[in-house]
């Protein structure tokens, strides 16, 4: 597996400190800095130098949940904190972990082992182009109790909601909390497009189209401006 790149930063050197030691231990990870200054760091992540940011919430140029917001996605975040009461914010946005401080070394490893096991996923997982060339007509999803196998042929819509995904099928809804972007990567797009934050429609289920809103079977579902243009490129109307 390749080496993780990941950066600590921190306005207290101590906590720096504690964090580059743990990192030393770890051998899939190698340390490209540690910091104090917030924008340093946001400079490296937004340059794609950054797999993985250790972040302290409370800083004084540039709040955790700040950084967060700013880099959208870009890099795996580990929250760094003496605060309990940020780890929503934290988990709404995406974060890894929330390693609240002191942080012992087991509890560290075991954030550092969510990363790596979703890199091995990505690593393991085929890709959308040799999905499609295999022709594959269902995919998986883990469900509370289950992995369930959903049939691509059966899928009218999917509605992303707070902590989960719902898939409405021809028979039934099925609850995953597999998210909206992971679910808009598995999906081939010849067949599937998302038309809204919180929607992806089956292509060959849409009954009518009628001033931004889409009709699939008892469900009607906004066009959201971000994928309006889009949207009607992709299924070649140039007037709407």
């Amino acid at each position: 597996m390749p080496m993780v790149r990941c950066i600590a930063v921190d306005d207290e050197p101590l906590a720096l400190d504690i964090i580059a030691d743990y990192v030393a231990k770890v051998p899939e990870l190698t340390l490209l800095a540690s910091t104090t200054n917030a924008i340093e760091a946001l400079t490296l992540v937004q340059n794609g130098d950054v797999d993985l940011v250790f972040l302290d919430v409370q800083m004084p140029e540039l709040t955790g949940i700040q950084f967060l917001k700013i880099i959208n996605g870009k890099c795996d975040v580990i929250l760094t904190t003496a605060y309990p009461q940020y780890a929503l914010d934290g988990y709404e946005l995406n974060v890894v972990d929330y390693l609240l401080k002191p942080i012992a070394f087991d509890r560290f490893y075991r954030s550092v082992q969510k990363v790596l096991n979703n890199k091995i996923q990505k690593v393991q997982q085929p890709t959308l182009a040799a999905l499609q060339s295999d022709a594959v007509d269902f995919i998986f999803v883990k469900t509370e109790h289950k992995i369930q196998r959903v049939d691509l042929d059966e899928i009218l819509y999917i509605e992303g909601l707070k902590d989960y995904i719902s898939i409405f099928t021809l028979s039934e809804r099925i609850v995953t909390l597999q998210n909206m972007k992971k679910m808009e990567e598995i999906l081939p797009t010849n067949r599937f497009v998302r038309v809204h934050r919180s929607y992806i429609v089956a292509l060959d289920k849409i009954a009518s189209i009628e001033r931004g809103r889409i009709f699939i079977a008892d469900k009607v579902i906004p066009v959201g401006d971000t994928y309006r243009d889009t949207f009607y490129k992709y299924i070649g109307d140039k007037n709407a």
